[in-house]
């Protein structure tokens, strides 16, 4: 249980797609005006990843090396169309905002990367636990960075009105040159967490020590 906590906090915070692995930021910043479409896009990302990281995890031993990319691609690519069709069925106006970005999942650098790097040679369990926590780190990311900008951009968080009615709204953070300057605050804060989080690992393993001598 500890192997997997690990796997599944490392997505969160020490391998964070977007803050540390830096990797698909094109759909992450252009998604993010608003907290609906961060939300929709994290939850949409996590479901693709998870089945993907599973299926080819369960089939990883069968599965020709000379064909794998084309056969991770077709994996990714059907439940994308799954979850594309539910949205658009179900969640209409979400999947009209978020446009072309729900099925440019199916080349997301996250979602290819995490199953070429860990579910090709990962047991079933670990690439539940990586696909939860990738997904997780990436969903907070993205509804962190989208309130910010909605917040200042438009007075809102989730559509709501949160700003007083005389606020004027700073359109700076809806486009964007916004959303570089918030994905680059959000860099800083974890880096920062990163480095707590390791002083304090670092203390405990210290006074470890010294009760053991």
């Amino acid at each position: 249980m500890k192997r997997l906590w690990n796997i599944f906090k490392a997505g969160i915070i020490y391998e964070n797609p977007l803050l540390m692995l830096m990797i698909g930021l094109c759909s992450a910043l252009a998604v993010t005006t608003n907290v609906q479409n961060g939300v929709g896009m994290g939850l949409a990302m996590t479901f693709v990843m998870l089945f993907s990281e599973v299926i080819i995890s369960i089939f990883r031993k069968v599965i020709p090396n000379s064909a794998r990319m084309p056969i991770f691609i077709i994996v990714i690519a059907a439940f994308t169309t799954i979850i594309d069709l539910v949205m658009k069925a179900y969640f209409p106006e979400l999947s009209k905002s978020m446009g072309v970005f729900i099925p440019l999942i199916v080349v997301n650098c996250i979602i290819m990367g995490r199953v070429e790097a860990f579910a090709s040679k990962e047991k079933v369990l670990d690439c539940v636990a990586d696909s939860l926590g990738m997904g997780l780190g990436y969903t907070w990311v993205l509804v962190g960075i989208a309130a910010f900008r909605e917040l200042l951009g438009n007075g809102t968080v989730a559509g709501l009105q949160v700003m007083p009615a005389g606020f004027e709204p700073i359109l700076f953070f809806i486009l964007p040159p916004g959303g570089f300057l918030v994905f680059a605050l959000f860099i800083s804060l974890n880096i920062w967490l990163k480095g707590r989080m390791q002083k304090a690992a670092a203390k405990s393993a210290a006074k470890a020590e010294e009760v053991a001598a």
